[in-house]
């Protein structure tokens, strides 16, 4: 079953739990019903909403991601589930026991896969998309020239068609739609390991002592470029702010379909297929992840 994706950020918005629906009130008028093992991610996005504890509790309960944004609408926290898997314990001691060669040759499956889906944005005739397919077969185990970094530099002017564009957080728009795309794909990815039974913050190849979701950072790379087409054409539009509407196009992301393993399923679809292949090459029955294709 496909998860379902809420965002509140209504002013005035209250949420509780009643038989296990999750209810939408608006100015203490029920609004809506979500029944709570249908959450895939719940994001908060105004500090003006009001929940009680149930929400928070039965949200991760089912499995779900809880993401809280502050008044920036960018996400300032992730409430994830401790406990999904019956296997977890076996599947975290294989996690961490694992060994560098692997996850260097994992890492590279996953900038290779990345940068063609980079290229795979641009003009067939573009020589910035040549460039990027070239770049693609020559990353080496573990990307120690940091190829991923050199084809950024070339993809992001060629994509949006502005040789003065640079990727930053706190950049000009687009970048903050951008960032809440990216988001959004974060959360899913993050949910998506802990319900295989591993943790986010056990990279491949991100490693920052202070972040938790070293791993969900891994393994969204291949699918960043979703994101890319989605704010492309939001831009194209002359969408620049995260309105509701804007925001709405945005999440509507996490549908999109995206070949992984040879069959065409939603985002999230995809990313549980390459979570499950991860979790074969810890145990040694896989060599290769099933990544998106472009």
């Amino acid at each position: 079953m496909i998860k379902r994706t809420i965002e509140v950020s209504t002013r005035g918005t209250h949420l509780f739990v009643r038989n296990e629906q999750l209810v939408v009130e608006r100015d203490r008028e029920e609004v809506g019903q979500v029944p709570c093992e249908d959450l895939g991610v719940l994001i908060v996005d105004s500090t003006a909403v009001s929940y009680t504890h149930a929400v928070l509790v039965r949200s991760i309960e089912c499995g779900a991601v809880v993401v809280l944004c502050g008044d920036n609408h960018q996400p300032a926290g992730m409430l994830l589930p401790l406990a999904g898997n019956s296997i977890q314990t076996e599947r975290l001691r294989r996690q961490v026991e694992m060994k560098r060669p692997l996850a260097k040759r994992l890492w590279r499956q996953i900038v290779r896969a990345k940068i063609r889906r980079q290229a795979a944005l641009l003009d067939s005739l573009s020589p910035a998309r040549r460039q990027l397919e070239n770049l693609a077969e020559v990353v080496r185990s573990g990307d120690p020239e940091n190829v991923e970094g050199q084809a950024g530099r070339i993809y992001w002017p060629a994509l949006l068609g502005n040789s003065n564009f640079r990727r930053s957080r706190e950049g000009p728009s687009p970048n903050n739609l951008l960032n809440y795309g990216y988001a959004a794909v974060r959360a899913s990815v993050a949910r998506a390991i802990c319900a295989a039974g591993l943790h986010p913050s056990l990279g491949l190849h991100h490693h920052n002592r202070y972040n938790a979701f070293c791993l969900a950072d891994d393994l969204m790379e291949p699918f960043r470029p979703t994101v890319d087409a989605r704010v492309r054409a939001a831009w194209q539009e002359g969408i620049r702010e995260l309105d509701s509407p804007g925001k709405r196009r945005l999440l509507e992301v996490l549908t999109d379909r995206i070949v992984v393993g040879g069959e065409a399923g939603p985002l999230m679809v995809a990313v549980q297929k390459t979570i499950a292949s991860l979790c074969r090459c810890l145990e040694g029955a896989a060599q290769r992840l099933e990544l998106p294709h472009p």
